[in-house]
């Protein structure tokens, strides 16, 4: 769920639309009995950029749709399709070691062959989980930094063509929308004062500039290069994008702030000493909007993620690329800021006696010119008489307002969260933070994301439902989460409210929890541990 910024909405071209017809309609089902299994899966994997999923459970769907301009989410997570998409070749035994998977050169691998067999298809969800516990390696095992001993933090003082100038830009980034306001109060937005202190209208875009003014603001923070430990280069790469979705300006244009970025590093004896190992970049968009390939004609996004120069930096995104064990995902902002640990108790409590008396909800959009997505079988299954299931349209502004959507999770016990035109939601968050059971279709939406933020164990906090199963009716979602027993969900509800969700929130700019970790603090810590790791 995003914040729906206008009615206003773009098409994209009929060019484009015909050409994903052209795949669903004959490429794909022509091919299906004259090519071995292996390359078929290469295949599955070229689509998976103009799809909503490709790995689902332990199964690979192909869902190929037109990426609808529908909204502002829709233009972050659309992308036209890439023709490589890179998968470590590990072997299957995977055995890899932690440096060696950090420093594999991630291209496409020949065709893997396992005698005839399908163990292809395992072999891709085995790499994607493969990387997650690379990445849950890295995991802190403090809870908070007691010594800031060889642990300094380097905050670059980039030029501000690279973020101060971009958020200067605020007034016409959107040609109907003024974003200024979403950057008052340090990237917080303005007060919420209904939902209570430390409630904010915060963009979903807002993560860069949040993730800066914290690290700016850390207590092991260092001037001197020497000192460092971990490398912070504030880039605002997603308002960099962002600024040219609706101007009609060549690659070239769009690449040049990022390739610019990559020189003026280079020249920096910090990031050659380590090839950039200990450095990090945090990205407030998606990663497919930074990795246009560069044969790519299509306008979408940049080629920032591909550059050769970035390979062994670490980037933490909102939405990780499946391929790439350096991306990471990290939570999407969410509209409460804590300053004490008193502000996330009392939310705590407020939503753990909350009155719910809505069985399901769900606050979203349909997706009518992508047919094989699900919203609109769920959309209608929750408008049936009689279901007990509240459906808050946001195609008509309904979440415009964050009070609305948050009071909506507050009263339901389950939140659906389907895909949307790429598989993470913000909304997941917001349901989370409200106290509301998510209910996943997609392992990508959060289970193959945010190694570093959400249990490997997602049946603590969500309950799954494969998406096949809804598109072919085979699953009434009302009637199956009847069957959830009363007991199985408070104590998902109380894990959810008192183990994970301290952990999904970014405090204030001036925070002082002591008792909890935010989800800044565990960001940085684990940074510090993985950089500690692959020396």
């Amino acid at each position: 769920m995003a914040i729906s910024m206008s009615k206003k909405k773009s098409k994209p071209s009929k060019k484009l639309e015909t050409k994903h017809h052209q795949f669903s309609d004959t490429l794909l089902f022509k091919i299906l009995n004259r090519i071995p299994l292996a390359i078929f899966l290469l295949i599955l994997i070229f689509l998976w950029s103009s799809s909503t999923t490709i790995i689902s459970g332990k199964f690979v769907h192909v869902c190929v749709s037109s990426r609808k301009l529908n909204n502002l989410y829709c233009l972050s997570a659309g992308t036209q399709p890439n023709f490589e998409i890179p998968i470590p070749a590990l072997n299957n035994n995977i055995s890899t070691g932690i440096k060696e998977v950090v420093d594999i050169v991630q291209e496409v691998p020949d065709p893997i062959v396992n005698n005839g067999s399908d163990g292809e298809v395992a072999f891709a969800v085995k790499v994607v989980e493969q990387q997650l516990q690379v990445q849950r390696s890295w995991i802190s095992n403090k809870d908070h930094v007691t010594s800031c001993d060889g642990k300094g933090i380097y905050v670059y003082d980039l030029p501000s063509k690279f973020n101060k100038d971009l958020v200067g830009q605020c007034g016409d980034m959107i040609p109907w929308t003024n974003f200024c306001k979403y950057f008052n109060n340090e990237a917080m937005g303005e007060p919420l004062v209904k939902l209570g202190k430390g409630w904010y209208h915060t963009h979903q875009y807002a993560l860069e500039l949040i993730f800066h003014t914290r690290a700016l603001k850390h207590p092991c923070r260092v001037y001197n290069e020497n000192e460092a430990k971990l490398f912070y280069v504030p880039f605002y790469g997603g308002l960099d994008i962002l600024r040219w979705h609706f101007k009609n300006v060549s690659n070239d244009v769009k690449d040049t702030l990022g390739l610019e970025l990559v020189k003026w590093l280079e020249n920096k004896e910090s990031w050659q000493k380590n090839s950039g190992k200990d450095h990090v970049f945090v990205l407030g968009k998606i990663s497919w909007d930074f990795r246009r390939k560069n044969d790519d004609v299509s306008s979408w996004g940049t080629l920032f993620l591909e550059l050769d120069q970035l390979q062994k930096s670490i980037k933490l995104l909102i939405e990780r690329q499946p391929w790439h064990v350096n991306d990471i995902g990290i939570p999407h902002p969410t509209y409460f800021h804590p300053h004490l640990d008193d502000d996330i108790i009392t939310w705590q409590l407020k939503i753990i006696r909350s009155n719910r008396t809505s069985l399901v909800s769900f606050a979203g959009a349909a997706r009518p010119d992508a047919p094989q997505n699900i919203r609109s079988i769920l959309i209608n299954q929750c408008n049936n008489p009689g279901t007990n299931c509240r459906f808050l349209n946001c195609s008509s502004g309904g979440c415009d307002q964050p009070e609305s959507v948050i009071e909506l999770f507050m009263d339901s016990e389950f939140c659906l969260q389907p895909p949307g035109d790429s598989p993470t939601r913000k909304s997941v968050f917001d349901s989370l933070v409200s106290g509301c059971i998510p209910v996943l279709f997609d392992p990508f939406t959060a289970y193959y994301q945010y190694p570093w933020h959400l249990p490997e164990d997602h049946s603590k906090y969500s309950v799954f439902i494969e998406q096949e199963e809804v598109r072919k009716m085979k699953v009434n979602i009302i009637e199956k989460l009847k069957k959830v027993p009363l007991r199985e969900r408070e104590d998902m509800r109380r894990y959810i409210v008192y183990e994970l969700l301290p952990g999904l929130v970014y405090g204030d700019s001036n925070s002082q929890l002591e008792k909890f970790q935010d989800a800044f603090s565990i960001t940085i810590n684990n940074l510090l541990a993985r950089v500690n790791k692959i020396e």
